[in-house]
């Protein structure tokens, strides 16, 4: 019988009030509005090792959600992603009150000079022993770019020829800049870092000019392990390129099964294997001792739930204003500079997408796929979308805070170790050696591997 593949996990979260379940926070167990209090994040993090949690990913936005009414009033009035705090400046404190936890963080490049953010990086790579990632992204809001001084957003695909030089650059401060013996730290002869081993990168390219030595000596990852979520054409390549973690989303396993199949398939083109990639799948589990109680729990969440907060949500995700269709009024096919996955299926006359659709599958606030049942129910759910799927795991979202964790990691977590698909406890070592059973630092099939060349 063959050894069962293990489940990992990771929380998905995010520094605000509502993450993916909308209204769940006029819940009278909620606690998400306590999120600007650091022992809200500490206390969690504490929670998530205890469940042995490969990581807590935090995803971010930099703007607003303003496109269904064409207005933020109801993101206001449900707290729709806003207001938001910078999810990085969590990651320090989480670090010191766990040894194990992984924390992937959401910071969009669009925005961002990659000198000082490769430093902001390494330092979080210090600070946690080596348990950062960064999940990579362009952004999709033109109200980002309004907000920093753009007219509007760069073309979809241009996004990604900048993301892609931003990538150079950071490899070569992360991976060039300094050698390995750089820092010799040598009292008697007053030499910290050796100047010969240490080299400016010179970069010149069509959207950066970067000359200067990384201002971080080497972290235990250098590279911190990198998440990606673009399912575009474009998005995917990226992906490929450069990404060791990927997130999908998709209702039903036969359409996950081919998505990760193209992941896996466009890594091998890049020179990579498929299994250098660690696919996550957006999923939301409401779980109790018997079905018959998560089922009526299932049904007290729904009564909190705001479908038209996910509505609005998804609206600014696709660039579509929902609110201006009828309930029954096919979406129609239209061009815009938001998430094209997302505009691409939802205009795609042969699924018949309709207002009215989408609220029913918004029903607890959020659009990823829903396990409700007993621990073993969702233990088996689980354990057959790894199977089917080829999927490596799951980002568990919240419902309400931090009851959702707290049933998953009391119920559902024994039942998987009890069945052989989860770990008793964590493997030692930086994140990208507990995800990879390897080396703390990018293998040497990666593009980013390549500027290691610099170090003289």
């Amino acid at each position: 019988m063959s050894q069962k593949k293990e489940i990992r996990l990771n929380a998905f979260n995010m520094n605000c009030v509502n993450h993916i379940n909308h209204g769940m926070w006029t819940h009278p167990r909620d606690h998400s509005q306590d999120y600007t209090d650091i022992s809200y994040w500490t206390e969690l993090a504490k929670l998530l090792e205890r469940g042995k949690f490969d990581g807590l990913f935090l995803a971010d936005i930099v703007g607003v959600y303003d496109v269904y009414q064409n207005s933020t009033d109801i993101t206001l009035r449900e707290s729709i992603q806003l207001p938001v705090n910078d999810p990085m400046l969590l990651i320090s404190a989480m670090g010191h009150v766990t040894e194990h936890l992984g924390f992937g963080v959401t910071v969009n490049l669009s925005y961002e000079a990659p000198f000082l953010f490769a430093r902001r990086m390494s330092t979080l790579d210090h600070l946690t022993k080596g348990r950062i990632g960064w999940n990579i992204v362009t952004g999709y809001l033109d109200s980002a770019a309004r907000a920093m001084g753009l007219s509007e957003q760069l073309e979809h695909d241009q996004r990604y020829d900048r993301a892609d030089e931003f990538m150079e650059v950071v490899y070569k401060l992360w991976e060039g800049s300094w050698e390995d013996n750089a820092v010799i730290r040598d009292r008697a002869k007053r030499i910290y870092a050796r100047p010969d081993k240490v080299h400016k990168i010179d970069h010149r390219g069509p959207y950066y000019q970067v000359e200067g030595i990384h201002l971080s000596e080497p972290s235990r990852q250098r590279t911190p392990v990198l998440y990606q979520a673009g399912s575009s054409g474009r998005g995917q390549q990226f992906g490929s390129r450069h990404a060791e973690c990927v997130f999908v989303s998709g209702h039903t396993k036969d359409a996950v099964r081919k998505l990760v199949a193209g992941v896996r398939e466009g890594a091998v083109r890049e020179g990579r294997r498929g299994a250098d990639v660690k696919i996550f799948m957006g999923l939301t589990v409401v779980v109790a001792p018997t079905e018959k109680q998560a089922r009526e729990k299932y049904q007290e969440y729904k009564r909190y739930a705001s479908a038209e907060a996910g509505l609005a949500h998804f609206s600014s995700g696709t660039g579509i204003d929902f609110s201006q269709y009828d309930l029954d009024e096919p979406i129609r096919q239209v061009k815009t500079n938001a998430i094209e996955s997302l505009v691409k299926t939802v205009t795609n006359p042969e699924l018949n997408w309709t207002k009215r659709k989408l609220l029913q599958q918004l029903e607890l606030g959020g659009r990823y796929v829903t396990i409700v049942g007993s621990p073993q129910q969702v233990a088996d759910e689980l354990e057959a979308w790894i199977a089917e799927t080829d999927v490596d795991g799951f980002n568990l979202t919240r419902t309400v805070t931090p009851e959702s964790y707290e049933d998953f990691i009391d119920l559902v977590i024994p039942e998987l170790q009890s069945r052989g698909s989860y770990k008793h406890d964590y493997a030692p070592g930086s994140l990208r050696e507990k995800l990879f059973d390897g080396h703390a630092q990018l293998p040497s099939q990666h593009v980013g591997a390549s500027y290691r060349t610099l170090r003289r």
